[in-house]
């Protein structure tokens, strides 16, 4: 039966993210980068000794794709089916539990709600406006699902986003903010759009992981392109 085949395979990919310290290693890549046992095991404020098991099981259920550089070793997620998988898990938990009292920890919280990167596509607040804009706009429809409309091919030939068609990774898809906990738009147009946002200085990475700030050329051009007011995508006080 169809059951008996796929639910080997769910219980094992919910086994290795129940535990909070492979969780918190997933999360972390969601910036898209590979990084060491080392940064992950510091990020997460694990010790060095334990983070080794827990990414060779990351590996072995192909969550995680290894690369080695010399004598160093890099993961990173296996797939951006992996990454939607990993923000979607993350926004039907709980809410998050009240922010530390501390001014770092608060500020860094601020930033990755304000706009971050979910893998290789834009989330947050940043994500979800950008999203909402396209729909009102007429360059994404809803129905059934996130699709790109006429208007929204158009728009996104002239930026030179369009997608290869026949690609196995879905031009648009939905994807729920684990912040927002409403859906910004993911696939390979949504990757494209946001290579072209840095590439053209609209938005640069700050000091905490995965957050991404806009600059005054990308208010301008996110105000163009969607009608978005510069004080909705200002950088929250504080620092990182």
């Amino acid at each position: 039966m169809e059951t008996e085949r796929v639910a080997p395979g769910l219980a094992k990919i919910a086994a290795l993210l129940a535990d909070p310290t492979r969780a918190g290693f997933c999360l972390a890549l969601l910036d898209g980068r590979a990084w060491t046992a080392g940064e992950l095991a510091r990020h997460v404020g694990v010790a060095a000794s334990t983070t080794t098991g827990h990414l060779n099981a990351l590996v072995a259920g192909g969550l995680l794709v290894q690369e080695r550089q010399g004598r160093h070793r890099y993961v990173r997620l296996a797939s951006p089916e992996i990454a939607e998988l990993v923000e979607r898990l993350a926004a039907l938990g709980p809410e998050a539990a009240p922010p530390s009292p501390s001014l770092r920890a608060r500020s860094r919280g601020r930033h990755l709600a304000l706009a971050r990167t979910c893998y290789d596509h834009l989330a947050g607040r940043l994500g979800v406006l950008i999203t909402e804009a396209m729909i009102e706009r007429g360059l994404l429809s809803e129905g059934r699902g996130l699709a790109l409309t006429p208007a929204g091919e158009e728009w996104s030939a002239e930026l030179g986003l369009a997608t290869a068609p026949g690609a196995r990774r879905p031009a648009v898809r939905a994807c729920l903010d684990w912040t927002e906990r409403r859906f910004h738009l993911a696939g390979a147009l949504a990757a494209a759009f946001c290579s072209h946002a840095f590439s053209s200085g609209w938005i640069v990475r700050t000091g905490v992981p995965r957050a991404v700030m806009v600059t005054p050329e990308g208010s301008e051009a996110f105000g163009t392109l969607f009608g978005l007011p510069s004080d909705a995508l200002s950088a929250p006080e504080g620092t990182a």
